[in-house]
């Protein structure tokens, strides 16, 4: 067998995993988000090895979707970090055999300290399983190893259900862009969607010229701006100079154009923006108007430009 029939048994093999996953979903999934919306703590994810590092990203993704929680390392809970637990925690703890030995041992703990148990594995019969309050079937029925020793499939499982539960809890606390903005502002959508136009436009040396500016100043200060445009502000109503109009002026006076002055070619009462509008409001208005560069302004004079 070649190396890429290989590849694709593989992940032919965890799509059928998947699949059957989803066949066996029930009342406990549904359980499993009551309690997660429901619980006035946070929500810990706890698992070994593989496991461990499947809920980290589970927990990751549930932090950055409105689910308030962390990652506990089973052996770091066992010497001390268990102090961290409140009563009204829920506690995820992911096993695919249900018997790893250092998740077993956090459940005295949990049991007396009151915290709602929900379990991940591969085996609903397991001690794991039974000990908890309700159990997230994540079996497959086999791993993409060909010894079957590798956790493969089901991790991959173990990362849908996740995700699942990822998906789920964002629609039943109607989590929108604006939100998951506030928790990701260093990405692009937090970006547009937090940051206001004062923020990225350009305000200082702007490209002005002068009404009666010749056809080939405009040209120079477009050039030098570097912005594809100038603006006229010494008229009663502003106006705007774009590397478009330079040119369709060109088409339609040809050797004449240079007998053109600025307000010749000058497209008038352009599309503005606020300095405190948002970023995402502004690009919205450009799209809509067709531009892709807005006059930024306050109480009717020019204080800048934004562009895409």
């Amino acid at each position: 067998m070649s190396v890429i029939d290989r590849a694709r048994e593989v992940i032919r093999t965890e799509i059928v995993g998947l699949e059957y996953m989803a066949t066996q979903l029930g009342q406990s999934f549904e359980v499993a988000i009551e309690a997660i919306l429901n619980t006035k703590g946070r929500t810990i994810i706890c698992g070994m090895g593989k496991s461990g590092i499947i809920g980290k990203k589970i927990a990751a993704s549930f932090a950055s979707t409105g689910t308030a929680g962390f990652f506990m390392h089973p052996g770091e809970a066992f010497h001390g970090d268990l102090g961290m637990v409140k009563s009204e925690d829920v506690f995820i703890a992911i096993s695919n055999s249900g018997e790893t030995d250092e998740v077993l041992k956090l459940l005295p703990f949990l049991r007396d300290n009151g915290n709602f148990i929900i379990s991940m594995t591969g085996r609903p019969d397991s001690t794991l399983a039974k000990a908890a309050h309700c159990n997230l079937d994540i079996s497959v029925p086999q791993e993409a190893c060909p010894l079957q020793l590798a956790p493969t499939a089901s991790t991959t499982a173990t990362l849908a259900m996740g995700d699942a539960l990822t998906i789920c809890l964002m629609e039943e606390r109607n989590f929108k862009p604006e939100n998951f903005a506030r928790f990701h502002p260093g990405g692009s959508l937090g970006r547009r969607l937090l940051g206001k136009v004062r923020d990225e436009m350009v305000s200082v040396g702007l490209p002005i010229v002068e009404p009666g500016a010749s056809f080939k100043d405009v040209i120079n200060v477009i050039s030098s701006g570097q912005l594809g445009l100038a603006v006229i502000i010494d008229t009663p109503e502003m106006a705007i100079i774009t590397d478009g109009d330079l040119r369709r002026a060109m088409e339609s006076s040809g050797k004449d154009v240079f007998d053109l002055n600025a307000m010749d070619v000058a497209t008038f009462n352009p599309v503005s923006t606020s300095s405190e509008a948002s970023i995402q409001s502004a690009y919205n208005l450009m799209d809509e108007k067709k531009v892709n560069a807005l006059l930024v302004t306050e109480s009717d004079k020019l204080v800048g430009f934004l562009k895409k």
